[in-house]
């Protein structure tokens, strides 16, 4: 892949990281404030249900950061855009809809059908 793609890439995906990390400090910061200490059982309760629904945000935040690091990680090694089944390069199309993706078209639509079949 040439460099001004993998830059365009890379900067894409930094960008994501940043806004990422941005919530999961925000996340922090609400979740340890002394204002949110409600007195009244339900009030606490929802505030719970609220946290437990953000935590559960923010877990799924966290695998995506990581697979940011790899996919930054195979920029660098040069392995980028490259299929891990077939070995193909990975359309540039899909790589904007999903830059994080290790896998071209065909091998997600097969590894997903396979998920299927009983």
């Amino acid at each position: 892949m040439e460099a001004d793609k993998l830059e365009y890439f890379r900067n894409i995906l930094k960008e994501e990281m940043k806004t990422l990390l941005g919530e999961a400090d925000k996340t922090v910061t609400e979740m340890t404030s002394e204002s949110s200490n409600f007195p009244d059982p339900t009030d606490r309760a929802t505030q719970e249900s609220d946290r437990s629904f953000e935590l559960r945000i923010r877990d799924r935040e966290r695998k995506l950061i990581n697979k940011i690091k790899d996919t930054l990680d195979r920029i660098d090694n040069g392995d980028f855009g490259v299929c891990e089944e077939c070995g193909e390069e990975i359309s540039d199309a899909r790589l904007k809809v999903r830059p994080v993706t290790t896998l071209c078209i065909n091998c997600k639509m097969e590894a997903e059908q396979k998920e299927r079949r009983p």
